[in-house]
């Protein structure tokens, strides 16, 4: 949206969406949130997780990973100039990846790119907050490192429309969110809800870059915006983006994502469950302000949640 070009660069300091697009401003940290505190270098490789691995992978020494760097807390650029990421899915991969030994090779991806792209063998694996879904368990196995999951949010001056526990209420508006998402596919999925209840269809606007949801919904263009619980949290910490959260919908399980049938799953797993044995797991959550997305163990490919 190249008209609104200085209304986004003065609201990216703020924004906080589905990580499924990239900004070109500086992002600031929430509150108490140090996007450069290490909370990875002091974690070593672990010989009997690493065994794990397919000997191919162990002799090469390295992982290609497909990144969705967007927004915080999942992956960002603190400073776009530098192009160093940060956020909760680059330390989670650099600890993994240090508990089996490996140097991470990490490639910038559209968000709704990186699934596909697993299949074909371009990437050992996919990042960018990845939920598990039933969909799309059908082709992808997951890891799982933490709990997060799809909310709403609003203007801040909004103050129509509260939590929303079901998808009737959003009946007659019009929602923003990201293009590839969990989120668009549930509210393509269900808009059954408001014909069914007698009731004006709700309208989704899909969009592939987070500086464009943000913008259309101080603009009014949209009514709401639907993304991660996380993130929309985060964001609502920003006093520039003047939005509230509205709660959470639906819990999903996130992981690292791999091709259907990988061998690389249990060796990912037990290096999660390593982490979170040695302390770096909530180090790592409680440096992005997100303790409430912890989890007790890593799953491989759980179904999604009820």
């Amino acid at each position: 949206m190249r008209p609104l070009k200085t209304l986004a660069a003065a609201l990216l300091p703020a924004l906080a969406l589905t990580a499924c697009g990239s900004s070109g401003a500086p992002v600031k940290a929430a509150q108490g949130v140090d996007p450069q505190r290490d909370v990875v270098s002091q974690e070593h490789k672990v010989d009997a997780i690493a065994a794990l691995l397919p000997a191919e992978v162990r002799a090469a020494g390295s992982i290609k990973v497909g990144a969705a760097v967007g927004t915080p807390p999942t992956a960002y650029y603190p400073d776009p100039a530098t192009k160093k990421p940060a956020g909760l899915d680059v330390d989670f991969t650099d600890a993994v990846a240090k508990v089996l030994g490996l140097t991470v090779t990490r490639e910038d991806a559209a968000f709704e790119t990186i699934l596909p792209a697993l299949g074909s063998g371009k990437y050992d694996l996919g990042t960018g907050n990845f939920g598990v879904t039933t969909a799309r368990l059908k082709t992808i196995d997951f890891v799982t490192y933490i709990d997060d999951g799809q909310g709403f949010a609003v203007k801040k001056d909004n103050t129509t429309l509260g939590t929303v526990t079901d998808l009737v209420q959003l009946c007659g508006l019009t929602i923003g969110t990201g293009t590839g998402t969990t989120f668009e596919s549930t509210l393509n999925a269900r808009k059954n809800v408001c014909t069914d209840a007698g009731k004006k269809p709700y309208t989704v606007q899909s969009f592939s870059e987070n500086a464009a949801i943000l913008t259309s919904l101080q603009q009014g263009r949209v009514d709401a915006v639907m993304s991660t619980i996380n993130g929309l949290r985060y964001q609502a910490a920003q006093p520039a983006a003047g939005t509230r959260f509205l709660g959470e919908f639906h819990r999903l399980d996130v992981g690292f994502a791999f091709k259907k049938g990988t061998p690389l799953a249990p060796a990912f797993q037990a290096a999660v469950n390593q982490l979170i044995k040695d302390g770096t797991y909530q180090r790592i959550l409680e440096k992005w302000g997100t303790t409430g997305s912890a989890v007790p163990q890593s799953q491989i490919s759980p179904p999604e949640h009820s």
